[in-house]
């Protein structure tokens, strides 16, 4: 009975609202009749949008009067209507659009081709996505291991692996400017913030696998940035517990428009949580700004004819921590065991880098465009650590009949000794020059030429010994300094083929790159399909086939001792990726599935292990791989007017090293299961009241004894999840004042209070027992930011 009266009062309410109103629906087609999707609509007179869905299909509810709505499309002629709204009226405007001939030809110059559709394997999102997501420093690399095929096991730490690679195999470019992560950093929490600054992105895309020729030469993904062009003025200032940001835009005129951030992270409280207690003083900033300037001459029609792109950047990361204690308990009811340990010393790792690059575009005569891409890079990094820890271990009595959690029987005391006094410098410049000529409306024929310098300098001077049962065992000594001078020079061919119905679109090309460190040239050719289908809930299907080799950059030429290996090649993959895409209708509301299959043959490959976050190379080119997987990504608006997603993969990645005798064993990477959640909501009666959660879930890595060959990645390590949620609330200010809002944001970090593993220390007992003492990560945490946009 209560039902049945809610629901009346309901649709009373829902009534009243409507009859007040009136709709304005129809279809957008196109001169030939066929429908048109993704068209935005806005209404001059009031703040009210909407986008036309896969059908052509439009509706817009607005109250009664006149209004002015505007229809707007990168391909097509705008187009104005004015419509008169009367209360409980339904107007119905079909639209007809037409093709802007001088759009078309810059889209299809530039290769951006919304409306025909992506022909790779490659994920597209918003800034905004990585503005909201909840996480401990808000890191543009958080909202990546959102997407499936992505893995990343420490909220302190920027790394990810993509489909069974390992740190060191991604690319990233900002506006088709590479960028780079630091070198010497070996544990999350000395690392600063990834190089992509959250609040200046404006489109995200990223491909795991099968991207084109004229992106560079990695094995694992491809990432691209595109920073925001201001159409306005727009800043913001946000100050929380664990740093802040500051960020400005604004278009000066119609020649000059930039983008300027400034970041700070200061992770102390958050370091506070670990099993580790100590003094810690880690601090992080940068700047960055994004120029963009139309060069066009002033007596031309044609805006952005020639355009540059001007990006700088400088950051400090300063690290310095004074461990004191840690108390870490771990195995099982029947059996457990706890270490504690003493520590006397202090960790600093100090890096600053410069970089800046320019992009300069010039489209000729419509048909043709050129673009040269420069960049330079310096990093100087120092990494200076002393810390002795004496340990002592111990079974834990668990049984009702005695001093329960008390250490009754101690297995080993021992101490732990790490020295190093390491330096870095580092100087990369990068030349590009990449050309596009339409050569007809189904053919875009590309070719681009370039040129990479390393000047690298490298001081190691370290040690680490174990004084345990008795014995001293010393773990790691290198004493050396190192430096390299190469240089890589690249190119590529590539077209892009559309048949004339645009239901069929290839991409064929190769890449070439030679490496005069070792004097190799490789050729990678690659090849890209896509089809559309006609069915009634538009599906599209690719498939992606080619090679992708990566010369060593840096790390990878680094042995165990120390020595820069001389006779290193390429190692190489073959990609093989299947995928589909489905635009489908739940709720009255688009959504898309996209699932992909993928095989990786991996040959001439470099083993490795990781330590936290450092990598440490085999000294050969000794090993075969493969991945296998597949992946789903489900988005859409779960609720109106949001998007949110739900990612799934499916991996597993295994390796054949030609020293160890064992055939396939599992890669360090190999994690069989990886799962998120990116979900938004909002109240229904007050959208500024909004909740943000990010949840992510991965299966344990591989782990063994060190230096075992024959018992490495036996094991199998602790399985990682987390789940950040974000509240925020919007406080809209009177006119007159200087801030448009302010944003009061509460956010639950690790939300389930998860004991995530991060590693494993390894200690032998005098028994001759082994044991693998996990390294935890943060515990839960409340964040509070205030946020001012002006």
């Amino acid at each position: 009975m209560l039902r049945t009266f809610l629901a009346l009062f309901y649709f009373i309410i829902v009534y009243a609202v409507l009859a007040q109103q009136g709709s304005v629906f129809g279809k957008i087609v196109d001169r030939s009749g066929e429908p048109v999707s993704a068209v935005n609509i806005s209404v001059i007179e009031a703040s009210i949008g909407a986008v036309s869905k896969s059908d052509g299909s439009y509706e817009l509810i607005l109250p009664a009067g006149k209004y002015t709505i505007s229809f707007s499309h990168v391909k097509y002629r705008n187009r104005t209507i004015t419509v008169n709204i009367n209360q409980g009226s339904f107007v119905n405007y079909d639209v007809r659009m037409r093709l802007d001939t001088q759009k078309l030809r810059e889209i299809e110059i530039t290769g951006d081709r919304e409306g025909e559709g992506k022909i790779t394997n490659e994920i597209s999102l918003e800034g905004k996505s990585a503005e909201n997501l909840p996480s401990a420093f808000g890191d543009f690399s958080k909202i990546l291991v959102t997407l499936p095929g992505v893995a990343s096991n420490n909220e302190f730490s920027t790394a990810y692996s993509v489909r069974g690679g390992n740190f060191d195999e991604n690319l990233v470019y900002v506006n088709d400017i590479p960028v780079y992560r630091p070198f010497l950093s070996n544990a999350g929490k000395q690392e600063g913030l990834s190089f992509v600054n959250p609040e200046m992105v404006s489109n995200i895309r990223f491909s795991a696998g099968g991207w084109e020729p004229k992106y560079g030469d990695k094995q694992s993904s491809s990432l691209n940035i595109l920073y925001d062009e201001p159409r306005t003025f727009k800043g913001q200032v946000t100050v929380g517990f664990l740093g802040g940001y500051a960020v400005v835009k604004q278009k000066v005129n119609d020649r000059f428009r930039f983008v300027t951030g400034i970041r700070h992270k200061d992770s102390r409280y958050l370091l506070g949580t670990t099993e580790t207690k100590g003094q810690y003083f880690p601090t992080y900033t940068d700047i960055q700004s994004l120029m963009t300037f139309d060069l066009t001459n002033k007596g031309s029609n044609q805006k952005n004819k020639t355009k540059l792109h001007w990006l700088i950047y400088y950051g400090r990361n300063r690290y310095l921590t004074k461990p004191e204690s840690q108390t870490t308990q771990f195995g099982s009811i029947q059996a457990n065991f706890r270490i504690q340990t003493a520590f006397q010393g202090q960790e600093i790792l100090n890096y600053d880098v410069y970089q800046s690059g320019v992009n300069l575009s010039h489209i000729w005569s419509g048909k043709s465009l050129t673009r040269v891409i420069l960049s330079g890079v310096y990093t100087r990094e120092r990494e200076y650590f002393d810390v002795e820890g004496a340990y002592r271990i111990c079974d834990v009595d668990n049984s009702a009949s005695g001093d329960l959690n008390d250490c009754v029987v101690v297995r080993g005391i021992g101490t732990n000794y790490n020295y190093g006094r390491n330096r870095l410098r580092a100087l990369l410049s990068t030349i590009e020059v990449r050309n596009e000529h339409l050569l007809n409306l189904q053919n875009l024929f590309e070719w681009g030429v370039g040129i990479q310098t390393k000047n690298m300098k490298d001081k190691i001077n370290e040690y680490s010994f174990i004084d345990s049962a008795d014995f001293v065992d010393l773990r790691h000594s290198v004493f050396n300094k190192l430096s390299l001078q190469a240089n890589n020079y690249t190119g590529y061919l590539q077209n892009t083929t559309f048949l004339k119905d645009s239901t069929h679109a290839f991409i064929t090309g190769i890449r070439f790159n030679y490496w005069d460190f070792n004097h190799q040239l490789i050729a990678s050719p690659r090849v890209s399909y896509r089809v559309k289908t006609n069915w009634i809930k538009p599906t599209t299907f690719k498939l992606s086939f080619g090679w992708y080799q990566q010369f060593p950059f840096y790390r990878e030429l680094r042995t165990f001792d120390g020595n820069l290996r001389q006779n290193s090649t390429a190692q190489r993959s073959v990609h093989l990726i299947g995928g589909m895409e489905r635009v489908f209708t739940m709720w009255g509301r688009p959504f898309y599935i996209n699932t992909e299959l993928y095989y990786k043959w991996q040959y001439n490959q470099i083993p490795y292990d990781i330590d936290n976050v450092r990598l440490r190379y085999f000294d050969e080119n000794s090993a075969k791989a493969y991945a296998a997987g597949a992946d789903l990504r489900i988005n859409g608006e779960f609720i109106p007017g949001t998007q949110s997603w739900f990612s799934l993969g499916l991996l597993t990645t295994r390796e054949n090293i030609q020293e160890d005798d064992r055939n396939f064993i599992r890669r360090p990477t190999d994690q069989r299961v990886n799962m998120a959640i990116y979900f938004e909501d909002h109240m229904p009666s007050d959208p500024s009241l909004r909740i943000y959660l990010n949840m992510v879930y991965g299966s344990g890595y591989p782990i063994g004894p060190p230096d075992n060959l024959s018992a490495r990645n036996i094991f199998s390590g602790d399985q990682y999840y987390r789940a950040d949620i974000g509240l925020s609330k919007r406080f809209d200010m009177i006119s007159d004042s200087m801030f448009r809002a302010v944003w009061l944001r509460l956010e639950i970090l690790n939300a389930l209070g998860a004991d995530n593993t991060l590693s494993y220390s390894w200690i032998e007992d005098v028994g001759g027992n082994q044991f693998a003492i996990p390294n935890s990560l943060s515990a839960r945490f409340l964040n509070i930011k205030l946020s001012t946009e002006f």
